[in-house]
């Protein structure tokens, strides 16, 4: 019996050997055939517009529009009026009294006061006024940190593209030192040296490669879900950005329409006009009241008015409550002026300080390391001097050119955090 269930899975594993041989060959040449798909390259503009047309965070925004629009319609809905039906039964207890059927149908109407339902629409508007501005803001900043990210990923495909050619003369100085060591015209301390110099190029290009992927990870993850996964991103930092307008019309133009002030401005009317609102509760409320009732052999018709009154509860909390949301209202404005005016200076003055530093490091200070580097390359060439002062130069220019690259990014960052603060830029 044992001998039987060995051949049995022998003979099972034989069967199945040439289907598995099979499936990767015929997975390989599936690969094959159907074509990679093609890789888009986008620019800024495209992947902004496509960030607010599908990215979940600026949906979910736009949505507060609409439910503060929809608490303007409540603010402006009358009240409705109350329906009473009844129906019983009329018994007696002496013979001279009808028995039969009896009912009643009573309506009462609140009648609304004209200054209640304006205050109440008030409060409404502010608050629609203050989502609309806060939706503006949120995408404002959003968009902000998305164009942040965008040059972060140019930043950094620039330092992979500057690691990549370091690599490149590495293996050159390398490749050189070995055949001047091979041949006895310099010690072996010099290869040891341009082996190291190369090995840290390698880690080095390595490196930039890792974090030009989760540049573009962070970039994918604020564009959206509609972002093919095989992007490519097109772009320089080495255009100077345009000189944004004088500081003076900068904050003139933020006090006056920037989206966050414009918010906070629409909260503290909002809190002013609750103040108003919860005032005019504390007056009495009237309402009509028509009810007639049918009992066997008589009907009876009666109209007449209810009214509110406020003797025990003079909403004094409320009240109390909307006077400290004002205050905390103003507040609030007052610290966002600051706070943005103080935002303001600081981006300009970064400005200003990025685009001092990368006229100088294009003037003249990246030129002279390269001439520098050439009369190094040239003296160790001709034996003049060692390894240690043309890999000196080298280090000098790559550390120049790593520096005038995230000088750049910094102008483009202060002029991206110059947009986010000006309400009339793009």
């Amino acid at each position: 019996m044992t001998y039987t269930l060995c051949l049995a899975l022998v003979a099972g594993l034989l069967q199945l050997l040439p289907t598995a041989s099979l499936a990767q060959p015929q997975a390989q040449a599936q690969a094959r055939l159907d074509p990679p798909d093609p890789v888009m390259t986008w620019g800024l503009p495209e992947l902004t517009e496509l960030a607010r047309r599908s990215h979940p965070a600026l949906m979910a925004s736009r949505a507060r529009v609409v439910g503060a629009q929809a608490g303007l319609v409540t603010a402006a809905a009358r009240p409705n009026p109350e329906l009473d039906l009844q129906a019983g039964r009329v018994g007696a207890t002496q013979a001279d009294v009808l028995r039969g059927m009896s009912g009643s149908l009573g309506i009462l109407q609140p009648l609304e006061r004209s200054a209640l339902r304006r205050t109440r629409q008030d409060v409404a508007g502010a608050d629609l006024q203050a989502a609309v501005a806060g939706t503006a803001g949120f995408e404002r900043s959003f968009i902000a940190e998305l164009k942040l990210r965008y040059y972060e990923v140019l930043r950094l495909q620039a330092a992979a593209l500057l690691a990549q050619e370091d690599l490149r003369l590495a293996e050159q100085i390398h490749s050189r030192v070995g055949v001047r060591v091979s041949s006895g015209e310099a010690p072996r301390f010099e290869l040891i040296r341009a082996d190291a110099e190369r090995l840290n190029a390698q880690r080095a290009a390595q490196a930039a490669g890792l974090k030009v992927t989760q540049a573009r990870a962070d970039l994918a993850r604020l564009v959206g879900p509609d972002l093919p996964s095989n992007f490519a991103v097109s772009g320089s930092l080495a255009d100077l950005p345009e000189v944004p307008a004088a500081l003076q019309t900068l904050r003139t133009d933020m006090r006056e329409r920037h989206p966050e002030l414009l918010s906070a401005r629409a909260e503290l009317a909002g809190a002013q006009a609750r103040v108003e609102y919860e005032r005019q509760r504390a007056l009495p409320s009237f309402a009509v009241r028509a009810a007639t009732e049918r009992v066997p052999g008589a009907f009876d018709t009666r109209l007449g008015v209810v009214m509110s009154l406020p003797l025990f509860d003079r909403r004094e909390g409320p009240i109390a409550q909307a006077q400290a949301e004002v205050e905390r209202a103003r507040g609030a404005l007052m610290d966002r002026e600051l706070a943005l005016e103080q935002s303001l200076t600081v981006a300009w003055q970064r400005y200003q300080n990025a685009l001092a530093q990368v006229n100088a490091y294009e003037s003249g200070i990246l030129r002279e390391a390269q001439s520098a580097l050439r009369v190094a390359e040239a003296a160790y060439r001709y034996g003049e001097r060692g390894i240690l002062d043309y890999l000196d130069a080298q280090r000098t220019l790559r550390s120049l050119r790593n520096e005038l690259n995230t000088t750049r990014y910094e102008l483009y960052a202060a002029r991206v955090e110059l947009e986010r603060l000006r309400p009339d830029a793009e």
